[in-house]
């Protein structure tokens, strides 16, 4: 005995769409590897993912960036936000080897990070490990000294 499964047209149809696509992109790549379209290429912009973690007395910024040395790193730094600079450069190696993909990335990106309040430039650190940049940013504290009483007249 045969069983019939009731499906929607949409979800039907969707199925038959992902399922055609799947099997022309897998044979398109493997045909033409060279019209391979990534985003990420296309612009030439990397991804650098932060998270900003704020305590008590500072902000904490960390920045994935695998693969950069310290020496292709650049931030600037100001009252209310953090820009950070880096350049992915190729390894070229000369040898007969031919790639059918790569997925590697190079090139110059950057990544801006504002604060709601600001920041004490002078006591702010950096540290890259393991390809994670750490970013200490003291909060500047607020200026004593300048309040004063207003006479009402």
């Amino acid at each position: 005995m045969k069983f019939l499964i009731k499906r929607t047209p949409d979800n039907f149809i969707k199925s038959v769409n992902d399922e055609i696509s799947s099997i022309l992109n897998r044979n398109f790549d493997s045909l033409f590897p060279e019209y391979i379209h990534d985003e990420r290429l296309a612009t030439n912009k990397l991804a650098m993912p932060v998270e900003l973690h704020e305590h008590e007395k500072d902000y904490c910024v960390k920045a994935e960036l695998p693969g950069v040395k310290k020496e292709d790193l650049d931030i600037d730094i100001d009252k209310n936000y953090i820009t950070i600079n880096a350049k992915k450069e190729e390894e070229k190696e000369e040898n007969d080897q031919h790639y059918r993909k790569s997925e590697f990335c190079y090139g110059e990106f950057s990544r801006t990070v504002y604060f709601p309040n600001e920041i004490d430039t002078e006591k702010t650190t950096a540290k890259l490990e393991h390809g994670i940049l750490k970013i200490k940013a003291p909060k500047k504290e607020a200026e004593k000294g300048n309040s004063k009483k207003l006479k009402v007249e």
